[in-house]
């Protein structure tokens, strides 16, 4: 499995800063946080996209995906949505990556059925604009579809091989699915997966992985099992979290952590 951080966990960090932390501590690739306050966003211009794609290549760093914030399974009309994700898409295709993160975001006051079947419309035409595009449109287990489970609901009727799941470990284990059990549903689709840890349910501040209750051990060992050989990607919330400690600092130990790990599952 290739390793990688999200830039979630060192917010505002330029560019060639972040490259060099991820080629310094052996992480094969980045998922970057596209907002409007950091580096990379949907706003650059071409010419800034290039810039950014060829400082990564340059260090032989990867950046695995862009992690959006379009919410498929909201209330209200389609088009804003689907807008969002294609420029989520074209900002993907023009750095390298192969993956575009999207959040569930339903309104747990409407009807299940209702939710799961808006979110599935949206990805079913989104997947067009990323096949045209070579990305690939990943749903994580979050907020309103925190489990695996969930997330098949709305996987499973879109059927698009453009369109996958993207497994948050920190969201499934609160939704109180066991690993073996997230695996299980979201194999066939599964994108890649998010680690993290926590010291319980009740405090979410982003901790060194290893350190607290998340069941990493057991998320590597099914992966391992079944021959999986996809990116595990480390997203340190440092952004929520002011008062966490730094994950440049973290990072050579989180690696270590994560290679033991696999050393163990194999």
């Amino acid at each position: 499995m290739k390793l990688a951080f999200s830039t979630l966990g060192v917010p505002g960090l330029p560019v060639a800063d972040v490259v060099a932390l991820a080629a310094g501590h052996g992480y094969h690739g980045v998922e970057i946080r596209a907002h409007a306050e950091e580096a990379v966003h949907p706003g650059l211009a071409v010419a800034e996209r290039a810039d950014v794609a060829g400082q990564f290549r340059a260090a032989g760093v990867e950046v695995l995906g862009v992690a959006g914030y379009a919410r498929v399974a909201a209330p209200g009309d389609d088009g804003g949505v689907l807008g969002e994700i294609r420029e989520l898409v074209r900002l993907a295709h023009d750095l390298g990556a192969p993956y575009v993160r999207v959040f569930p975001g339903a309104d747990l006051g409407r009807p299940r059925e209702e939710s799961d079947a808006i979110a599935a419309r949206r990805l079913g035409t989104a997947a067009e604009d990323a096949a045209a595009l070579g990305v690939r449109v990943l749903l994580e287990t979050h907020d309103s579809h925190r489990t695996g489970a969930d997330a098949i609901r709305v996987l499973g009727p879109v059927g698009h091989a453009h369109v996958g799941a993207l497994w948050d470990v920190m969201h499934t284990w609160l939704g109180g699915e066991q690993p073996s059990e997230t695996y299980a549903a979201l194999a066939p689709h599964l994108g890649y997966v998010q680690v993290k840890d926590i010291a319980s349910a009740e405090d979410t501040t982003p901790l060194p992985l290893g350190a607290g209750v998340l069941p990493l051990t057991e998320c590597v060992d099914v992966l391992s099992r079944h021959g999986w050989d996809g990116w595990l990607c480390w997203e340190y919330e440092k952004r929520w979290y002011e008062a966490a400690a730094p994950l440049p600092g973290l990072l050579a130990g989180g690696r270590d952590h994560l290679v033991r790990l696999l050393g163990e599952a194999a």
